[in-house]
């Protein structure tokens, strides 16, 4: 079951830091993300294609082009800067305001779904990735690209579980998840984990729904 005070206090955080999102952002994003983002689009497959949590859209640019893309996201706020980028740069995507942990879409509605840094602030990130195993086709692809816990550093890791409940207040990401497991734990199959830091600290991750 959804728990719907954490959701709505993950929205208000987003809200609050929308205006200053791709600012508290700039640095990582040129050194290491937009690396990481355009190799994760490569390999998005079909036609109908959805991503999660477009934020203010900063995958627009990697965006497959002869996908029919629908976006979501779950802050208003975030939303309304990603469609003025849309109208700036005549991107084609329909962008709804939409929670991933309870999706209003039909079953098997798309080819693939992706989505770069989301499920670490998803509040029930097990539930939000059974619904897209439910809108993806039997044979799509669920892509993610995630920061997870350390847990092959100790040290690291524990300095991350420490730290998590002052980031999540102030960022609205959790750093100390295992989202490989959680990914296993919704009943989706992996494809494959790729390690796209020396330390292991960001992977993409490529499943398949399991039906």
């Amino acid at each position: 079951m959804m728990n719907n005070s954490e959701t709505a206090a993950t929205k208000k955080r987003y809200n609050r830091i929308a205006p200053l999102y791709d600012a508290m952002e700039w640095f990582t994003e040129r050194a290491a993300f937009q690396g990481w983002r355009k190799a994760l689009w490569a390999r998005v497959p079909g036609q109908r294609v959805l991503e999660v949590g477009v934020g203010t859209g900063k995958n627009f640019d990697y965006h497959p082009v002869q996908a029919h893309m629908t976006g979501i996201d779950l802050s208003n706020k975030m939303l309304a800067r990603a469609r003025k980028k849309a109208e700036q740069t005549g991107r084609s995507i329909d962008l709804r305001e939409m929670d991933v942990q309870q999706l209003e879409f039909a079953d098997n509605s798309f080819d693939a779904a992706a989505a770069t840094f989301v499920f670490c602030s998803v509040p029930d990130p097990v539930l939000g990735l059974r619904e897209l195993a439910r809108v993806v086709k039997p044979e799509g692809r669920i892509l993610l690209l995630e920061h997870v816990r350390l847990d092959q550093m100790p040290i690291a890791g524990t300095v991350m579980d420490v730290l998590d409940p002052l980031v999540v207040r102030v960022m609205g990401a959790h750093i100390n998840r295992r989202t490989v497991e959680t990914v296993q734990r919704a009943g989706l199959t992996l494809d494959r984990v790729e390690d796209m830091s020396s330390t292991g600290l960001v992977k993409l991750i490529t499943a398949c729904p399991q039906k």
